[in-house]
């Protein structure tokens, strides 16, 4: 939306949690306050807001704060009334992000988050997908390491087969290569309370496993099935691989991309996520390992002990691990007539993918939802789909991240 006459274009929902405050101190170090960037600080705990005011601009009232209880649907909406943009790092979304997206529904305002709830994403934009058309407001989710590394990734390298080829890749793989650094306790807690809900409704478990699951009602189905669960033999890559874990929602973002996008990529693209390994024995063992874990979430006893090992809502690595974290995904891209003619591009980040690099990405979302010309209506979107060439040349300019192609 576009509304320059509100108070903010900014106001970043959750700031006092762990991935909030990165968040916080990106937009201060980058943007700024007042004339560079109106932005303010939002929670629940105005001592614990002014604090980290405090810390990150030297003065307790040096930035604005709004207090608001996610709980309460008329303070969603008064919040949401006062901004441009709402950014939010405050998940499980399923248990704490509905009414603000009915707020930001209602007031016409733009919104991203970090979710990776399949389960919930498809719920909101059921029942608010027609209103958000209305209304104009740009409803943005998966800003983080799930999904823009594979939702720009894709988005990228299908760039570069038209620029050089003059037709889309039919088919895209994906292959984490390198890692540095874990996924957050916000992202444990919300998978847990993914298998909650699917515990007590089994048509969540139809929804995770269908591959087209967030595409539009009634759309076109391509040829993608289940995500891979075994050691497979890559020949693209002459390397074996194993499962990777964020597949499930990231592939489902990157088709409904796809579809969104009036099949840009083709009506039959295909698309999978996996693991680079260094052979067969590793391969194996570490899908062993990821369907036990897996199996182990599925049994709430399991699920409800595995809790107390993992990493808390809130918690998080130290600025050095953040900062010596890192990774690198790799895209093989396979023309659909001339093998010889496939293009392999290369993503990397420079912080570790759970906190430093997903706290950056989140961070220049929210801005270039503020401050670019995004030209999509309302509605509920994928970064790509709504920031496509915006948000590609931001996230490369401020937020460390590379697309190249591997010459």
């Amino acid at each position: 939306m576009s509304d320059s006459q509100r108070e903010f274009e900014i106001i970043l929902w959750g700031a006092s949690g762990f991935t909030g405050r990165l968040v916080a101190d990106y937009l201060y170090a980058n943007y700024g306050q007042g004339n560079e960037l109106r932005w303010a600080l939002a929670g629940r705990n105005q001592s614990k807001l002014e604090g980290i005011v405090e810390e990150i601009a030297g003065a307790k009232d040096a930035l604005p704060i709004v207090i608001a209880d996610s709980g309460d649907l008329a303070a969603m909406k008064a919040m949401a009334a006062r901004t441009q943009v709402i950014c939010t790092a405050v998940g499980p979304y399923a248990l704490y992000g509905t009414n603000l997206v009915a707020a930001c529904v209602e007031k016409g305002t733009d919104y991203c988050d970090l979710t990776g709830e399949l389960q919930w994403m498809k719920r909101v934009i059921g029942e608010y997908q027609s209103e958000a058309e209305l209304s104009g407001a740009r409803i943005v989710h998966t800003c983080g390491f799930d999904c823009i590394p594979s939702d720009m990734g894709v988005y990228y390298l299908q760039q570069q087969m038209q620029q050089v080829h003059g037709v889309s890749a039919a088919q895209i793989k994906l292959r984490t290569k390198a890692f540095a650094g874990g996924f957050s306790g916000g992202t444990v807690y919300s998978m847990m309370n993914m298998m909650d809900e699917a515990d007590s409704d089994p048509e969540i478990v139809t929804t995770l496993a269908d591959p087209y699951a967030l595409n539009p009602p009634g759309s076109h189905r391509g040829e993608d099935v289940n995500d891979q669960t075994t050691a497979i033999y890559d020949e693209d890559f002459t390397s074996w691989t194993s499962p990777f874990a964020m597949a499930g929602i990231n592939t489902r973002v990157v088709r409904r991309s796809n579809a969104l996008m009036n099949y840009a990529y083709g009506e039959d693209f295909r698309y999978d996520e996996a693991t680079l390994s260094d052979s067969s024995i590793k391969a194996r063992a570490a899908a062993l390992a990821g369907n036990m874990v897996m199996g182990s979430m599925a049994v709430t006893p399991l699920r409800k002990m595995a809790a107390g090992l993992l990493p808390a809502p809130g918690e998080g690595p130290s600025k050095t691990k953040r900062e010596n974290g890192f990774y690198e995904i790799w895209l093989h891209g396979r023309h659909p007539n001339d093998r010889s003619k496939d293009l392999r591009a290369i993503v990397k980040g420079d912080m570790d993918p759970g906190y430093g690099s997903t706290s950056k990405m989140l961070a220049e979302c929210a801005v270039c939802l503020a401050r670019d010309d995004v030209e999509v209506a309302g509605g509920f979107w994928t970064p790509a789909s709504a920031l496509g060439n915006h948000l590609l040349a931001r996230l490369q300019e401020h937020a460390g991240l590379s697309f190249t192609l591997n010459d």
